[in-house]
């Protein structure tokens, strides 16, 4: 069933998603070589109960923290740790969520730590500018196709492929949501876009194959051929006057 937002509702997603948009801010901040993935879960924690809100992701079954991190071949879900340390040339992807008065927050960013090569600048390039091509065609009258096409023409126009065993997802009083909104499609088709729909887009992009598989802990998605993965995602309304990132400082 769509939920579409009405202004209030929109007030308070954008509220829930400012402080998800800070949180994932101040990880970015402190990622750098020798930092544990712990780290950047304290930090991130700290942000957003200062800020009076829990965090999200300990509302999904079996899930204990408040980020999701994935660092280089990794996709999604990985669980922060001690024992993670970041390492000069890594790229990380850190996913969080909020819970703000009964509205949830969803954003997510990839960060490169220290110096890195050309291959990761490009891949985390890429991921950026599919996900803004994506926002670009949340707009009334328009269809929900014309999303997923746009992230999957720009991914693949930088030669890189996108993961379809993971997708977007409408939010609101629920961290998921219909619809479910793929990262590839074709335009025109599915969903017609109305004033009040408010979605997570997440492009994820991988450098070789889309196939993905989880990991032996039941939570960590990695690539198949174990090449570099990045994940960018942002709460997105669609209002009248065109679509409005709510997960931005």
């Amino acid at each position: 069933m769509i939920l579409l937002k009405s202004p209030a509702e929109i007030g308070a997603l954008r509220a829930a998603n400012r402080i998800v948009a800070e949180a994932v801010a101040k990880v970015g901040e402190i990622v750098a070589p020798g930092v544990t993935t712990a780290d950047l879960e304290r930090a991130a924690t700290e942000v957003i109960l200062s800020r009076g809100a829990k965090p999200a992701f300990p509302t999904v079954p079996g899930y204990h923290h408040t980020l999701c991190v994935a660092i280089n071949e990794e996709v999604v879900h990985g669980i922060p740790s001690e024992k993670r340390v970041l390492s000069e040339g890594d790229l990380i992807s850190v996913d969080c969520g909020v819970l703000l008065d009964g509205f949830f927050g969803d954003h997510a960013w990839t960060f490169p730590v220290g110096k890195v090569d050309d291959e990761v600048d490009s891949i985390i390039a890429a991921g950026e500018r599919a996900l803004m091509k994506g926002i670009e065609e949340a707009r009334v009258g328009g269809y929900l196709g014309d999303i997923s096409s746009a992230i999957q023409a720009s991914a693949e126009g930088d030669g890189y492929s996108v993961v379809r065993d993971y997708v977007g997802h409408g939010i609101g009083r629920s961290l998921h949501e219909d619809p479910q909104v793929p990262n590839f499609g074709e335009a025109g088709k599915g969903l017609k876009l109305r004033r009040g729909l408010v979605m997570a887009l997440e492009p994820m992009l991988n450098a070789g194959t889309h196939e993905v598989e989880v990991l032996s802990d039941g939570w960590t998605v990695v690539t198949k051929d174990r090449r570099l993965s990045v994940h960018f995602e942002h709460t997105v309304a669609v209002l009248e006057d065109g679509p409005e990132i709510l997960s931005r400082l």
